[in-house]
């Protein structure tokens, strides 16, 4: 089974080692057609506290690590400074 990897940007870091990624995906309406967004929050385990509020990072699914982080920050793609 391929291991989970997801793009997307950072909209919070108020906890300790643990930042909250924001993932849109584009999805076609099955009856109508329409092409509509939907948002999810994952939290991301980050434990050097590298990620700063509009990074866009990649993150891979692992192991619980907690009651509802899942996800771990694999690399910055792009800085929210640049």
């Amino acid at each position: 089974m391929p291991i989970k990897e997801r793009v997307g940007k950072v909209v919070s870091v108020k906890m300790d080692k643990t930042a909250v990624v924001s993932i849109e995906s584009r999805i076609k309406h099955k009856k109508y057609g329409k092409i509509f967004t939907r948002t999810k929050n994952y939290k991301v385990h980050d434990p050097e506290n590298s990620c700063r509020l509009g990074d866009v990072i990649r993150i891979q699914e692992t192991r619980p690590l907690s009651k509802t982080k899942r996800w771990v920050s694999i690399g910055l793609i792009s800085s929210s400074n640049s």
